[in-house]
């Protein structure tokens, strides 16, 4: 760089290469909010990309958006992200950093107020990935390291009010702070948060800490400093809650106003008072109180305003419990990273905003900062909508985490970041829990950073993961939660009813969402609910990460890309990109696609399950005088529930009536009456209550879906097909000839890997058994009268399949009765079932079963039994890897239909997991993106008689063994019909 750094040796040396340097130059990190009122210095920024810190600034510029990443930005051409979940994208070890290193030069004027004359003057960068040099007019101002945490550096002796100054933001991509931001994301460069310059009195506020209690007390602790120099003489602060003047008041309680401690250059003054029948902050009633502090001169005038939103709420340990203003709550969590597919890890207001109301909407009440603090405007969100937020330090040595938790080169390092984050982000209600970083061993560095947190905020628990993980009943490490990832979940209940258990286990990472995913979780959630000492975790992860990419080019399609993707799927010439599709050589694949929706945030299947296992109310039990429903909430009644009863039978009736829902305080039961008279005819028959929020929610109009809690009032009917005179006919194989099908129904034992069958090693078995090219060979053809029996056998690599079907002709159609005996090599199999093929114009199918979305026998509670009907094309869910996806559990029968009402119909012996879709098992495994899969014209129809659990092997553990399919004989039934 052309322009010299201060003379400080390790600084001068080479910043970005000093474990020792965090900052230089930076201002101390406060909870004083200076975004209103300050002039925004986003919009384009003149650039250049230097091929490292080094390289001399030349003549041409371009353009770059900020905030932004420029390897999502035409600006950035040349350095392209890239992704990697554990290894550094770069040989050198800690604190080295490769000497090609992409550094970007950030260049604009400004003009400073005329009125900010005789002002404090300060330029605070919101977000800069991973060393931020600042420049004005060609001098040093200082350095900042820490990718997710605004720096704010002082100008107010270098600029003058009314007149331009050039600010310089100079980004160093690589540095030894990369070793401690290792985390499971794309890697960017650039400033990816928003720019300010303020101003403020010289006297002013330097800091504001808020502690409001579950009983109405409430404390302000004030720092005050004077840019001049000395304090003046007879300053004060006064507060104001929700309007009114804290000591003048007369409803609340006397104010102590505690003298000011005052030194030369630093004062402290308290607010103490406390405030009768206080609304109280909790997830599910998120209430909030208007706290303003002001800071007084001498004569009475207003040096400084600090606005907060503040909670009365208390959080605690009370032995294996965490509780929230005393009550024991349900953590139902999910991780989430900064992302945005056209802007990388830059997300605006909105984008977050929408975030949390969709997690809201399917039942979330938690979030964990994977794995650094967010935007400041994100905990706004979180204490406004509600939200149990796990404050998450930016912290992360995955690759050489053993090294680095005892290095004290990085000592200054992990403290830095975590008191810092605590120092800005402490007066959130929402913010139950601080998190000393994520996958970095443990060591000193980890216990210096929790000595710190528990001195300056002993009103939260700390967690860890590295700490507990050897032990979770320690009580001597730095975590006050016993939080693994992935966990069996055998072994946490085993913990919670050994007798050892010493503190809340909660889960940080658990049902890793990667493609077609999260089986058993409802298992996990009845275990958690039935089990004390357990509380929950956060499902990996919210997002999909992929990046919309041009397929011609290969590059970001960056910020114009809007309107450019829809329900989970990228248009024409454009597909969502995933590790390696930059070119890049070291990356991790489509590891980065694992969230619980798809880039555009398009909801995956699963998250209608987690609406249906978090529902607030539910159906106890169904007894012959009437239901009884339940309360599952911590703190809130049903009232701004409504709900509405719907009656499914399995010949296609529904009826509905409107439901009252009782007056049921949390924990509470209630029976009410039956909503019909239940049709004596009609066969199968189910109740459901579609739950619906009954006015506006901060968070979901009047009428937005909450919960569909089902019960069976009535099993299937038997009955018995009867044989007619007729014929089946089957070819030279033994094959059967339809006319509206045009691949005979065959034995399938396959599906498209999923990615947890890829990366669980579950995929690679099957095929070291063959059962992705099973070879079959007919063994014999029987006719008796119009009945055809054929035995065939399937040959895989180590063993044989005997498969026999039974063509009966039945009245408008044809029963076909299946028997396939596995051997004993195959003891965890995909699926066993028919597979057949359609002719082209069956474009609509209708059935009873669960539904209307995807489920899968381990992922199946938020699907209810119910008369659905989906086109054909809308039935396949665009995982971004192609893999087995589509299936509907529990089907009884279905038909595929054209615009003309004519096509098939199909009748199971008893409920069946289906398929139907317009791509081949070998189509979706041969394919790695979907712009390389072509619909077939007509449909790809699959009957299990059994299918695998999903599981999460991906990333945790495999379904559990009730979801497996074992060796031996399997038998179904089904009939094929003509509309």
């Amino acid at each position: 760089m052309t322009d010299a750094l201060p003379t400080d040796p390790l600084i001068a040396l080479r910043p970005w290469q000093a474990p020792e340097v965090t900052s230089w130059g930076r201002l101390p990190m406060n909870s004083v909010d200076r975004r209103s009122g300050a002039l925004s210095l986003d919009g384009d920024w003149r650039f250049q990309l230097l091929p490292a810190p080094d390289a001399p600034v030349g003549g041409d510029w371009s353009t770059s958006y900020v905030p932004g990443v420029w390897t999502m930005q035409s600006a950035g051409a040349d350095d392209l992200p890239q992704y990697t979940n554990v290894r550094m994208p770069f040989s050198e070890f800690p604190p080295g950093s490769p000497g090609a290193n992409p550094t970007g030069v950030y260049e604009r004027e400004v003009d400073v107020p005329a009125d900010w004359a005789g002002r404090r003057i300060v330029l605070q960068v919101g977000a800069a990935e991973s060393v931020l040099l600042v420049h004005v007019d060609g001098r040093p101002v200082g350095i900042s390291k820490d990718s997710h945490l605004a720096a704010e550096f002082d100008l107010t002796d270098l600029v003058r009010a009314g007149e331009r100054a050039v600010v310089r933001l100079t980004v160093v991509k690589w540095s030894d702070a990369s070793h401690i931001e290792d985390q499971d994301q794309w890697w960017h460069g650039g400033i990816t948060r928003s720019v300010l310059l303020y101003s403020t009195d010289p006297l002013h506020l330097a800091d504001v800490t808020v502690r409001a209690s579950y009983g109405g007390e409430l404390r302000v602790d004030c720092r005050v400093r004077d840019a001049r120099g000395a304090l003046p003489d007879g300053w004060y602060v006064s507060g104001e809650l929700d309007g009114r003047l804290l000591a003048q008041d007369r409803e609340f309680d006397r104010v102590n106003a505690e003298d000011c401690r005052v030194s030369d250059f630093l004062g402290e003054a308290r607010i103490h008072t406390s405030v009768p029948e206080v609304r109280t902050w909790n997830a599910e009633t998120p209430e909030l109180y208007d706290l303003t502090v002001r800071l007084h001169r001498a004569d009475g005038t207003v040096a400084d305003t600090s606005r907060h939103r503040i909670g009365f709420r208390d959080v605690e340990i009370a032995g294996r419990d965490l509780l929230v203003n005393g009550e024991r709550v349900f953590i139902r969590g999910v991780n989430r990273h900064d992302f945005h597919p056209l802007t990388g890890r830059t997300v605006s207001y909105e984008d977050m905003r929408a975030d949390l109301v969709l997690l809201k909407r399917f039942g979330f009440n938690a979030i964990r900062t994977s794995h650094y603090p967010n935007d400041p405007a994100l905990y706004d969100l979180t204490d406004e909508l509600g939200f149990y937020v796990v404050d998450e330090a930016d912290i992360e040595s995955h690759d050489h985490a053993h090294e680095i938790a005892d290095d004290p080169r990085y000592l200054g390092a992990f403290v830095d970041r975590v008191s810092r984050m605590v120092l800005r982000d402490k007066n959130h209600p929402s913010i139950i829990i601080w998190s000393l970083g994520n996958e970095s061993d443990y060591g000193a560095n980890h216990d210096a950073a929790a000595g710190w947190v528990r001195r300056h905020d002993p009103t939260r628990p700390i967690q860890y993961e590295g700490a507990a993980k050897l032990d979770w009943a320690a009580t001597d490490d730095a975590s006050d939660i016993a939080c693994p990832m992935y966990a069996p979940l055998e072994d946490c209940v085993a913990h919670a009813l050994s007798g050892r258990q010493t503190r809340p286990l909660i889960q940080c990472e658990y049902s890793h969402a990667m493609g077609n995913s999260n089986g058993t979780l409802a298992d996990h959630w009845a275990a958690i609910e039935s089990t004390p000492g357990l509380q929950g975790g956060f499902i990996w992860e919210f997002w999909d990460h992929g990046i919309l990419q041009r397929v011609n080019d290969g590059r970001p399609v960056g910020r114009g890309g809007a309107g450019l993707y829809d329900n989970g799927v990228a248009a024409p010439g454009h597909r969502w990109a995933y590790g390696g599709d930059f070119g890049e050589t070291i990356h991790d694949g489509a590891f980065i696609a694992d969230g619980v929706v798809f880039p555009d945030r398009t909801p995956k299947p699963v998250l209608y399950e987690h609406r249906e296992i978090a529902a607030p109310v539910r159906i106890e039990c169904f007894k012959h005088e009437g239901i009884v429903l339940g309360n599952h909430q911590h703190f809130r009644g049903l009232d701004w529930l409504s709900g509405r009863w719907e009656l499914s039978l399995a010949d296609g009736r529904t009826l509905t009536a409107p439901a009252e829902l009782p007056a049921l305080r949390p924990g509470e039961t209630a029976a009410v009456p039956l909503p019909f008279d239940l049709p004596r005819d009609g066969g199968e028959a189910w109740l459901t209550l579609r739950v619906t929020t009954a006015d506006d929610q901060p968070w979901a109009p009047r009428g937005t879906d909450v919960c569909a809690p089902q019960v069976q009032l009535r099993g299937p009917s038997v009955s018995w097909e009867v044989p007619v005179d007729g014929t089946v006919e089957v070819d030279d194989e033994g094959l059967l000839v339809h006319p509206l099908l045009t691949a005979a129904p065959t034995l399938s034992l396959w599906r498209a890997p999923t990615d947890n069958d890829e990366l669980g090693g579950i995929a690679l078995r099957w095929r070291t058994w063959g059962l992705d090219a099973l070879v079959r060979k007919v063994v014999a053809v029987r006719q008796d009268g119009g009945r055809v029996t054929v035995d065939a056998e399937y040959a895989g690599t180590v063993g044989g399949v005997r498969h026999r079907q039974v063509f009966t002709p039945v009245e408008g159609g044809i029963r076909i009765d299946e028997e396939a005996e596995l051997p004993d090599e195959f003891h965890d199999v995909a699926r066993v079932g028919s597979v057949f093929e359609t002719v082209p114009g069956l474009d609509l199918l209708e059935w009873f079963g669960q539904g209307p979305w995807e489920s899968y026998p381990d992922r199946s509670v938020g699907a209810p039994v119910g008369h659905h009907s989906v086109p054909v094309d809308a039935l396949f869910t665009p995982y971004l890897r192609p893999q087995e996806s589509g299936g509907r559990h529990g089907v009884r029968h279905f038909t595929l239909s054209a615009a003309d009402a004519t096509g098939l119909a199909v009748v199971l012996d008893e409920p069946r997991q289906v398929s139907v879709t317009r791509h081949r098992a070998e189509d979706l495994t041969a394919a790695s993106h979907h712009d390389e899969l072509v619909p077939r014209s007509g449909c790809v129809v699959h009957l299990d008689a059994a299918h695998r659990g999903l599981g999460t092997a991906s990333c945790g553990p495999d379904t559990s063994a009730s979801y497996l399919i074992p060796p031996g004989v399997h038998r179904w039934s089904w009939t094929l019909r003509v509309l």
